[in-house]
């Protein structure tokens, strides 16, 4: 689906062994490849996110070797 302000819809169906398949635009956006990692993150409110692992160890990464003031 496309986007004017960055915002993007898709549907997927979850197969039997509990897997979805991410659709080729999504994966084109957000520069997804085979062999990423993908981080998901769960809120009972608000549902299920999938990010990009690598962005998110590359934060954690950077607070680790944070040197103190």
């Amino acid at each position: 689906m496309q986007s004017k302000n960055g915002k993007y819809l898709w549907t997927v169906k979850v197969s039997d062994k509990g897997q979805i398949s991410i659709p080729k635009e999504a994966r084109e956006i957000f520069g997804i490849s085979t062999g990423d990692t993908l981080l998901m993150l769960g809120d009972i409110e608000r549902g299920l996110a999938l990010v990009k692992g690598d962005d998110y160890i590359d934060f954690a990464t950077a607070i680790l070797n944070a040197k103190k003031d």
